[in-house]
């Protein structure tokens, strides 16, 4: 008798036990409110700390563009403002290299027999960290001709001097005519090497020794602060990048990269 009441008793209280922890586990469920199977999906999925980065959102689609193939340019970044950009590239074009493209056709006083011209300068490019600015809003539609006269003997020609103005130095920020004083500020920094120098009789060098010259020649100028172009094997240009207050060179790894051919390229001389 004693055990069956002991043994009542036990199952009472195990009942008794099962139906406090349901109502608990009801409690619980009411104060949390409802959710869903996804919601909870989810909040298994969250990630902690480091464990985030395998979970990295793609880039954006309008990441900056990376330099096109074959140029050492890079994309435009879209219309500029005057002034608004972070440094400047000096481009100086091979004159017997470009003489040898179908542009050189037509560039007749350039490229005539007996021009004896070597590097000249194609351009001071205001320039972005990444890209360049265009389509800049005009401060003047055309350089007068006092501008031009400050712009004499920097350009082969005086139309490739209105040109530049129109396409890269109302970017500046400046008039025609202290711009063209940048110009020829930013040309006299730079010194050519000797074997450029009056050069008679055809050259092969590689992309990386024709930039060791210019290192060579302009002591504060570093790698990744010049870049070689070439077309078609032949030397086109070499570019330099210069602060915008034209004091000291500047890093551009996006104008640095090399864009000739791997090994030998011919180097023709002056005509």
């Amino acid at each position: 008798m004693l055990r069956h009441r002991l043994g009542a008793a036990l199952a009472r209280a195990a009942s008794w036990r099962r139906a406090i922890a349901t109502i608990v586990l009801a409690c619980l469920v009411l104060a949390a409110g409802p959710f869903s199977r996804a919601g909870f999906a989810a909040s298994a999925d969250d990630c902690i700390l480091d464990n985030c980065a395998d979970k990295a959102a793609p880039a954006p689609d309008n990441a900056a563009p990376s330099a096109p193939s074959g140029s050492l340019r890079p994309a435009p970044m879209g219309r500029g403002a005057s002034a608004d950009f972070d440094f400047y590239v000096l481009a100086l074009s091979w004159s017997p290299g470009f003489c040898r493209t179908p542009a050189g056709a037509r560039a007749q006083g350039q490229c005539a027999p007996g021009a004896n011209l070597g590097f000249v300068v194609h351009g001071l490019w205001p320039q972005y960290e990444h890209g360049y600015p265009q389509d800049c809003p005009f401060g003047a539609a055309s350089p007068s001709r006092i501008a031009l006269q400050s712009a004499a003997g920097l350009y082969p020609s005086e139309g490739l001097a209105r040109h530049e103005w129109r396409k890269h130095g109302v970017c500046a920020g400046k008039s025609p005519t202290d711009y063209f004083n940048d110009v020829r500020r930013a040309r006299e920094a730079i010194a050519i090497p000797p074997p450029f120098q009056n050069a008679k009789g055809d050259q092969t060098w590689t992309a990386i020794d024709i930039e060791r010259a210019f290192l060579a020649a302009n002591g504060r100028l570093r790698p990744g602060m010049i870049g070689v172009a070439c077309s078609r094997g032949v030397l086109q240009e070499v570019r330099v990048c210069l602060s915008k207050d034209l004091r000291d060179f500047h890093a551009c790894p996006e104008v640095s990269r090399r864009h000739c051919p791997i090994g030998q390229i011919a180097v023709p001389p002056a005509l």
